[in-house]
């Protein structure tokens, strides 16, 4: 019998945040065919598309395919070689500084000065932008209530859990209130409460700002984020809505078989000549074989699960699994940047 292998669940589809607003506004963030090198490096490649005000975005990638580069690039840390990109409609050329002043950035490995105490740090961080007397004195106890750390201020950085320094590195990108936060891989290392934890704060805060985040933790995406950008090669090779990007991927059925000892890709190819069958891979997990039949266009899935079934009981293998694939994250993930990936450039992660 076939059966779906996910199903959804009403309580992680209630965590997504509200939709973005409408389509007349003008786009909080937007990078029109941005591009870089270093050296003989193309890190990125003509990159292009643009964020609503109010929308949490996740920006996804294999290692080393121009996630980190981009977002640089959109901070106004780094400058493009080509192309050109604007924050809350303000372009980014080396000399907008209302633009930074609108986007936190929160880096993958956060800046922190370690040796100092966290209320010492995020004065510094206020006087950094100019922010003096009341006002900084507003932002401080504005960013230490948003980011949970009122009983930490007096602890020195280096003490504190990975968690929490990720909550201080926060508190930095939020110190002068910005309209944009754009987050690299804010929940890497963590454990899995705090993993939790981060998320959750990233899901409150946006309420009031635009987010473009970025992560390998795909059910992390999949639990807040109603649209996903993918990136390979430098390259974005998708850009949309979750359910449409899985509406759009291969629909498949995945087989596990007793094949004793002949190989994978025997098994693979034998399975792939069924009708209704456009593509099959192998790989062997534990002492089975399991397959990834792809549909062919037009293929009904019932029909192709019978042939599936009638060629192991006729090649004498044992058939031990056989499961319709319901498209996930995961499955547009390894679709859209397989053939990019293997040939990317880039230096990033």
């Amino acid at each position: 019998m076939i059966t779906d292998s996910s199903s959804t669940d009403p309580a992680r589809a209630s965590a997504v945040v509200p939709a973005s607003a409408g389509a007349s506004e003008p786009p909080m963030i937007v990078a029109e065919g941005l591009s870089k090198s270093f050296g003989p490096v193309r890190a990125v490649r003509g990159v292009s598309f643009s964020v609503a005000r109010g929308e949490l975005v996740g920006f996804l990638g294999p290692n080393g395919a121009g996630k980190s580069t981009t977002m640089k690039m959109l901070t106004g840390s780094l400058l493009p070689d080509g192309g050109r990109a604007s924050i809350a409609g303000v372009p980014l050329d080396g000399r907008s500084l209302g633009a930074r002043a609108a986007v936190g950035y929160l880096p993958e490995h956060t800046p922190l000065y370690r040796d100092m105490r966290v209320r010492p740090y995020l004065e510094f961080i206020g006087e950094v932008h100019g922010m003096g007397g009341r006002a900084r004195r507003d932002a401080l106890e504005r960013v230490i209530a948003a980011c949970d750390l009122d009983g930490y201020v007096g602890r020195r950085i280096h003490t504190l859990s990975k968690g929490y320094r990720q909550r201080v590195g926060l508190a930095q990108a939020l110190f002068t209130d910005p309209d944009v936060l754009v987050l690299d891989e804010p929940t890497s290392g963590l454990d899995p409460a705090e993993i939790v934890r981060i998320r959750d704060l990233v899901v409150e805060l946006a309420r009031s700002k635009t987010i473009l985040l970025s992560t390998h933790v795909l059910p992390e995406v999949e639990e807040v984020c109603r649209r996903v950008l993918i990136i390979a090669g430098g390259q974005l090779v998708a850009d949309g809505p979750l359910h449409e990007l899985a509406e759009d991927s291969a629909d498949a059925i995945v087989v596990a078989v007793d094949a004793g000892s002949t190989p994978a890709d025997e098994v693979a190819s034998s399975l792939a000549a069924c009708d209704g069958a456009s593509a099959a891979r192998g790989s062997f997990d534990g002492a089975r074989v399991r397959i990834h039949v792809t549909l062919d266009q037009g293929a009904e899935r019932y029909a192709l699960a019978d042939a599936l079934a009638r060629a192991v009981h006729g090649a004498g293998w044992s058939l031990q699994e056989l499961r319709h694939e319901v498209p996930t994250l995961e499955r547009v993930f390894l679709e859209r940047t397989r053939q990019l990936a293997a040939g990317g450039e880039s230096s990033d992660s």
